[in-house]
């Protein structure tokens, strides 16, 4: 499946707010379809208040208003499904906001609710119960006067964590779930898979040995104890059976320690059916890198299950600017792009990516996420990958009329949609290629995958299915290399390439696909 990530904010608005929204949404879904993805992940619109951006849920079964109405969602699955797109919901369920219901109720002992999150007493110096620390920054467990006691967050304060070892929480979460596949929904992408289970005993974690690349003290610590615990299995073996009542899909998002395993252990048989992690969102983009990322997930995760492979998403930088190392960028963005098509199991295409787009800069004073407030310029925040979508050259990019929540990059501005559309040879273009291409030959979007041998600098593989192989060869470095002997046979598509007697040269961002 190749699903095309839509962060709603920041796609398309309608009512000239300067936030995207789901009509903005509906009206580009013939440009979504014209790229020849299958589906579209639509990263949360439920009502919010929005400290992360919609990540913090107050109410699973409303759309908040900045984004629209549930009129305007359904008006948005009707066009989708005439138009054979899947829709694929952001689900978030290892915590809610402090303001939904659920969390109120726990927070005063009502309903039943007391252990719906995770609380915990003081140690008797008033001190947290463990060493544990947020994603975030800063200790993971926020005192609450109210009850006297401390809950335990993975990400902001404002986000407490749910008690998944509550079989009444796992009952509430699948109901929510229940109501939008009732709405005829394709299926759940779920954020921070390998945070949705803590350790009962709440032991501390470990210290890490090595911290230099840490950029605060949650790189201190092995994550062995806040997350990734093995209760996960059983709670994902119940998803699956209300997905399979439905026809439906399910894709994890899986990141902490070792998480190239752990996406295995999620797609196990009766379990989800695909997972991504961040692996190929870092800045390593070097041949060895990336095929131990290979090795490591065609190890990891066997059939019924499938890798999904992306390179960019709404929380890490955009892989034209992160892979780029002084490269050409238009050739680097095709190079990117033709590899991630070339990968075996589902893809993820972030919006924006099929254009090429670098990540932005955002002046500090524009800045809106938290966490790039708190360790700016360290770091940067995820603003910069968050910008508008340009459509056309029209000020702010044809995204809105009024003034954007991001500013709209003035290189992004030059890179839009309408002009790259009636350019023959533009990224976008290259993107729609890459695509009907993968469609078209079984090898890319049902084959195996074999890792080469090749030359330092090289990254080489074979796509195989029913004796038909195609040998795809990517030049990972920034000079040229030469790769031989090599039966070309026919070359199906490549760039920056060139075949002398039986030797492939690769020019700085070159590839190539060989039928055999």
């Amino acid at each position: 499946m190749i699903i095309y990530q839509v962060y709603p904010r920041s796609f398309q608005d309608s009512n000239n707010d300067g936030i995207g929204d789901l009509a903005g949404i509906e009206q580009k879904l013939a440009y979504i379809k014209s790229l020849g993805v299958d589906a579209i992940w639509i990263s949360p619109f439920f009502k919010s208040p929005m400290k992360d951006f919609g990540y913090d849920v107050s109410d699973y079964r409303a759309v908040d208003p900045i984004f629209g109405t549930m009129d305007d969602f359904k008006s948005l699955m009707r066009r989708a499904k005439a138009l054979k797109l899947g829709i694929i919901v952001d689900m978030v369920i290892s915590h809610t906001s402090e303001e939904h219901a659920w969390f109120k109720q726990s927070r005063a002992k009502e309903n039943n609710k007391s252990d719906w999150y995770l609380w915990a007493d003081p140690k008797p110096d008033g001190s947290p119960p463990n060493n544990w620390v947020s994603v975030f920054g800063g200790p993971a467990w926020r005192w609450d006067a109210e009850r006297r006691q401390y809950y335990f967050h993975s990400f902001f304060s404002s986000q407490p964590d749910l008690n998944m070892h509550n079989p009444d929480v796992q009952a509430a979460v699948l109901k929510e779930m229940d109501f939008w596949l009732d709405m005829g929904v394709s299926g759940f992408r779920f954020d921070a898979c390998n945070h949705i289970f803590q350790d009962q005993l709440l032991r501390n974690n470990p210290p890490r040995q090595d911290t230099s690349a840490a950029l605060h003290p949650y790189g201190f610590q092995l994550h062995v104890y806040d997350q990734a615990r093995p209760e996960m299995d059983a709670f994902l073996e119940k998803i699956r059976k209300l997905l399979d009542a439905y026809g439906a899909f399910s894709l994890a998002e899986v990141g902490g320690h070792d998480a190239l395993k752990l996406m295995g252990q999620y797609t196990r048989p009766g379990r989800l059916h695909s997972a991504y992690s961040f692996a190929l969102m870092q800045p390593d983009s070097s041949a060895p890198y990336v095929r131990n990322v290979i090795t490591t997930l065609e190890e990891s995760i066997k059939a019924p299950g499938s890798p999904c492979y992306a390179l960019s998403n709404h929380d890490k930088p955009r892989v034209a600017s992160r892979w780029l190392n002084g490269r050409d960028p238009e050739q680097n963005a095709k190079h990117a792009l033709a590899l991630l098509f070339a990968m075996r199991g589902d893809i993820c295409l972030y919006q924006g990516e099929e254009l090429g787009l670098p990540q932005a800069d955002v002046p500090f004073e524009r800045i809106q996420d938290p966490f790039g407030k708190t360790f700016w310029p360290k770091f940067k925040g995820r603003d910069g990958c968050r910008t508008p979508m340009p459509w056309t050259a029209a000020p702010h990019g044809g995204f809105s009329q009024a003034e954007p929540w991001l500013p709209v990059d003035n290189v992004h501005i030059e890179m839009n949609v309408e002009k790259q559309d009636a350019e023959r040879d533009s990224i976008l273009n290259f993107a729609r290629e890459m695509i009907a291409l993968r469609k078209s030959r079984p090898e890319f979007s049902q084959g195996g995958i074999t890792l080469l041998d090749a030359p330092d600098g090289v990254l080489a593989f074979s796509r195989e299915h029913e004796g038909s192989e195609i040998v795809c060869l990517f030049n990972m470095d920034v000079v040229e290399k030469k790769v031989a002997p090599v039966d070309v046979g026919t070359v199906i598509m490549s760039r920056n390439m060139s075949v002398d007697a039986r030797t492939v040269v690769l020019g700085v961002s070159g590839f190539c696909f060989l039928q055999g």
